[in-house]
């Protein structure tokens, strides 16, 4: 099961997960008060190559009939798209740039280049899985409502499936993330009321309409006999947006050491229990400049989880002091490269796909799910990372000990 007592899963007192919010909101105000040019004239610069490739890539395809100028375009758009995406519309939402007071940059005025509507996608993104990550039942992220990631949720038929949802999800990802917040089937079912779904769903369809007229009308026709040429170069950027964001977000929330949660976790959840929930439940991926600013720093899904607003050109700074409390604190500082995070989302959603009975992992402790109760019979650690280690320790000493009773009831026989 998924865990119910943070401070003893992560074998912390309760002074220390208390010492451990007032670090961090002390490094919080640090970087606030830091906040300047440098900042501006990054996110500046951005929004800069943003455009630029986009012109890039518009320019090209007008000869889009030319198989170079088609790669060319193709390329240039899905960069624009990708930065777009993830580098300024996230991150712009998030609210992280709203100090500048600039309205063309603002949370409450950015409208992003993907189908998802944006009022819907900080209702579902920055308020209930924010506010709610990794708790079973409340952050609806857990799987998307399609994936079953968590052996918490229980196996049903239709999971056999989900190898092939999970590739649908990640070539539709933008229409995975427009339809999640509508919750259409608790609208079918009489559960959403229809004085709520109705004008979301009109406000939905009224941006599915601009980004395909934009996308596959407009400026396709603007390349006159190219039209089909264009189009399939619009459509290859996007699904090579999909894909990239896909793979970024999954990589920062489903590989071993995501934690979850059960519901009961949250009663009188304290600043320092919410801080060490976002750290114990997200994951990093190792990235260089050029990545980190292709997943709009999201490289760093600790950092921006333990702080959504603060600008994503800090993460990487904030990611050195975050280091440095998990190491005091002897808490995992979960990340790996981007390869090795996405196999192991990759096993987690395929072997979820089987019935439990195929699985040989406990509920308490797989490498998707673990509660604190994987620690019973341990002597209690200093912290988390220590305690893993003992349990690894004890593994090893049980797979010896079977495999040398093995081996012995075979020299018997013999």
């Amino acid at each position: 099961m998924a865990i119910t007592d943070i401070n003893e899963y992560a074998h912390l007192t309760d002074a220390d997960v208390e010492a451990l919010g007032a670090e961090l909101d002390a490094l919080r105000r640090e970087i606030e008060a830091d906040r300047g040019e440098r900042d501006v004239r990054y996110l500046h610069r951005t929004i800069l190559a943003h455009r630029a490739l986009e012109v890039v890539g518009r320019l090209a395809l007008l000869g889009s009939h030319r198989r170079p100028l088609w790669l060319l375009g193709t390329g240039a758009l899905a960069l624009s798209k990708i930065i777009e995406n993830m580098e300024l519309g996230h991150n712009v939402m998030h609210g992280q740039w709203d100090w500048m007071n600039d309205p063309e940059v603002h949370s409450t005025t950015w409208e992003w280049d993907m189908v998802c509507a944006s009022p819907h996608w900080k209702h579902s993104h920055n308020y209930i899985h924010h506010k709610y990550t990794n708790v079973v039942g409340m952050d609806h992220d857990v799987g998307y409502k399609i994936l079953r990631v968590t052996r918490d949720e229980p196996w049903e038929p239709r999971r056999a499936f989900q190898p092939f949802f999970n590739l649908m999800l990640a070539a539709t990802f933008e229409w995975g993330i427009g339809l999640h917040d509508l919750a259409l089937k608790e609208v079918i079912s009489g559960d959403k009321p229809k004085d709520v779904a109705i004008p979301q769903i009109k406000e939905f369809v009224r941006k599915i309409g601009k980004q395909v007229a934009k996308d596959y009308v407009f400026f396709p026709a603007l390349t006159g006999p190219n039209f089909r040429h264009t189009l399939t170069a619009n459509l290859t950027a996007n699904v090579i947006r999909n894909l990239w964001a896909y793979v970024v977000i999954f990589c920062g929330h489903f590989p071993d050491g995501a934690e979850k949660f059960t519901v009961e976790s949250l009663e009188d959840e304290t600043q320092g229990q919410w801080y060490l929930r976002q750290m114990l439940g997200t994951a990093n991926f190792d990235a260089g400049p050029t990545m980190a600013f292709l997943s709009g720093n999201l490289c760093y899904q600790i950092e921006h989880h333990l702080y959504p607003d603060l600008p994503s050109n800090r993460l990487a700074e904030i990611g050195v002091r975050v280091r440095e409390i998990c190491d005091r604190y002897d808490l995992p500082y979960t990340t790996g490269s981007l390869f090795v995070q996405y196999l192991q989302t990759l096993r987690t959603i395929n072997k979820l796909a089987l019935p439990d009975r195929f699985l040989r992992d406990s509920a308490d402790d797989a490498p998707e799910t673990a509660s604190e109760r994987r620690f019973a019979g341990l002597p209690r650690a200093r912290g988390l990372k220590t305690a893993i280690a003992q349990l690894r320790r004890r593994k090893a000493a049980r797979r010896t000990a079977g495999a040398d009773e093995s081996a012995l009831g075979h020299r018997r026989v013999a």
